[in-house]
């Protein structure tokens, strides 16, 4: 296997001995361990490839970072991870930024961070304006009705992949399918179930320590040497006065934005309004996109009246075709919510602030945990009782997902549905003769080339625009 080590002068040779310490020193300034325009073009090149979802954008960073550049060990790699995985957030682009961090501080952190985003960011801008300008032709019309059967099957499987890993006990079950009746009967509010879920998981670990089973440690994991030894990777010294600096500035830099819109536009704008959102659904993202997108539908249609139902289904479509973190649909939801409601402004400049400013306030808290937390993360490894509260948050996201795809099987496979209440419970139910046969068929369709084929979802989604376009044109659809 060739590897890209010939524009690395500042690696360390491991041949030639231990390294002289953390590449660190006082004031967190630190020397870059890879040439940083180096690492500038190998964090461009990551981020025009991470299509198929987190589980896909890791990777990609596993084959380039550790595999081919062996830049970072596979140890140290896993350690990062499981330290973005107890974060709120999309937990592919803080690892980025948490690698970025390791090899050149918090430039490259920022970098490494801003380029995962930066892609995915601009192909969806257009491809939302292209939705908004042409969504009512017949070609677009066609192909969305497409891509929205395929997308509830993607949603089904992530529940089973997602279960599979998450749901290693009975207890963990229970959770799930507790979070499930939660969300599908009594619309306890998504935040609620996943701050219950980890306050069960730590009492029950506190109680009955063997029933809920963590997930063990992969931090010994074979892989190739890395050229960098983990003591020469960046390191800064965890201090009050660090963490109040970072905590503030990361702080300003989150919500400057939102005060100067709120104070230009009114606080009942929708850019306020969406700033505000976003910024509160950004700490509840516990499990990836799919958990939290359910109370994203929730608020943006019943809420909020951003989008349909038939809408959100769409921009999860549009998502899923870039590369980049998969919750950047918010920046879908947001174009749409400020293009209708752009007060003074024109529609367009409306909806290219509105999505710019939720694409900021989503994704600038990844680089304030990861910035804050970092120096910590070895403390938090040990941590038994915080690892039996995030498994069981785990195990309720398998509920959660399971919700959304309920929500996604109702609004697209029925023309129409109606909520039956009844004391505490409250429950949407679909109009079954308004079943939609032809959107039912390109959802088995999805179903057999993603369980059975097992195709990726870029193809797949491929295959079920062009069956929807071809029955568009046919007067099927």
């Amino acid at each position: 296997m060739t590897t890209d080590n010939h524009d690395v002068p500042a690696v360390p040779d491991p041949a030639s001995g231990p390294a002289s310490g953390p590449a660190s020193v006082p004031g967190g300034t630190a020397r870059d361990l890879i040439p940083f325009r180096t690492a500038v073009r190998a964090w461009f090149a990551i981020s025009w490839q991470t299509f198929g979802g987190p589980a896909g954008q890791i990777a990609v960073m596993q084959r380039t970072l550790v595999d081919e550049k062996r830049w970072i060990g596979q140890g140290r790699f896993l350690h990062a991870l499981n330290y973005c995985m107890l974060l709120p957030g999309p937990e592919a682009q803080q690892l980025a930024v948490y690698t970025g961090w390791l090899l050149n501080g918090r430039r490259g952190g920022l970098v490494a961070g801003g380029l995962f985003v930066l892609p995915g960011m601009l192909a969806l801008l257009v491809l939302s304006a292209v939705y908004v300008a042409f969504g009512e032709t017949t070609v677009v019309s066609a192909v969305f009705a497409g891509l929205a059967p395929a997308v509830l099957a993607i949603v089904v499987q992530a529940v089973f992949r997602v279960g599979r890993r998450a749901l290693t006990s009975p207890a963990l079950v229970v959770l799930a399918v507790a979070a499930f009746v939660a969300l599908s009967l009594f619309a306890v509010p998504f935040p609620l179930v996943v701050l219950g879920a980890g306050v069960i998981g730590w009492l029950v670990h506190r109680l009955v320590p063997g029933w809920i089973a963590t997930a063990p440690r992969r931090d010994q994991a074979d892989g190739p040497a890395p050229l960098i030894p983990d003591d020469s990777l960046h390191a800064e010294r965890p201090s009050g006065r660090r963490t109040l600096w970072v905590l503030v500035l990361g702080l300003v830099a989150w919500f400057l934005p939102v005060v100067v819109v709120a104070l230009a536009t009114g606080t009942g704008s929708v850019f306020t309004q969406q700033g505000l959102f976003f910024s509160g659904s950004a700490l509840v993202t516990f499990g990836g996109a799919y958990a939290v997108l359910a109370y994203v539908a929730q608020q943006a249609v019943q809420t909020y009246a951003w989008v349909t139902p038939g809408e959100m289904t769409n921009g999860l479509a549009l998502a899923e075709t870039t590369p980049g973190p998969l919750i950047m649909v918010v920046q879908f939801v947001a174009f749409l919510g400020a293009y209708r409601n752009p007060g003074d402004l024109d529609p367009w400049a409306a909806a290219l602030l509105g999505a710019l400013l939720t694409t900021w306030v989503t994704f600038v808290p990844s680089f304030l945990f990861i910035f804050l937390g970092a120096p910590y993360v070895e403390r938090l490894r040990g941590n038994r009782t915080l690892s039996a509260a995030l498994a069981a948050i785990t195990a309720a996201v398998v509920g959660v997902i399971a919700n959304l795809a309920l929500y996604f099987t109702i609004h697209t496979l029925f023309a129409s549905s109606s909520t039956w209440t009844a004391g505490p419970f409250r429950l949407t139910v679909p109009d079954l003769t308004t079943l939609q046969p032809a959107a039912l068929g390109i959802a088995v369709l999805a179903a057999l080339l993603l369980f059975v084929a097992r195709w990726s979802v870029l193809r797949t989604l491929g295959v079920c625009a062009v069956v929807g376009l071809a029955l568009g044109l046919a007067g099927v659809l």
